[in-house]
Formats: C-alpha cells, sequence, structure tokens
C-alpha cells in the first residue's frame, strides 16, 4: 500500500469543482429564497374577485 502525493493536476482539479459546485449551491439558494418569497408574499394567487369561466 503505497500511499503518493497527489499530483498537481488533480489539485488544480479539484479546487475547479470546487469552485463549480459552490457557484451552483449559490444559484440554487438565490432561486429556493426568491420561490419562498413569491409564496409567501401570494404572487402566484389569482385575484381575490376573479373567477374561473368555463
Amino acid at each position: 500500500m503505497s500511499l503518493r502525493k497527489s499530483h498537481e493536476l488533480h489539485e488544480r482539479r479539484f479546487s475547479r469543482n470546487l469552485g463549480v459546485a459552490l457557484t451552483l449551491a449559490a444559484f440554487i439558494v438565490i432561486i429556493f429564497g426568491l420561490t419562498v418569497v413569491k409564496v409567501t408574499r401570494g404572487d402566484f394567487e389569482p385575484p381575490r374577485g376573479a373567477e374561473v369561466q368555463n
């Protein structure tokens, strides 16, 4: 069982993957936050006086 120091390429790739993961997580948090605000404000509901016509 040999333990080798990881190659410099793997370290750069890990840094890039970490950056992409953090960016994706931030995007998901922003979208989730906007959704929560929109739902709690009631923007998704039709006006109260509007009736559905068939």
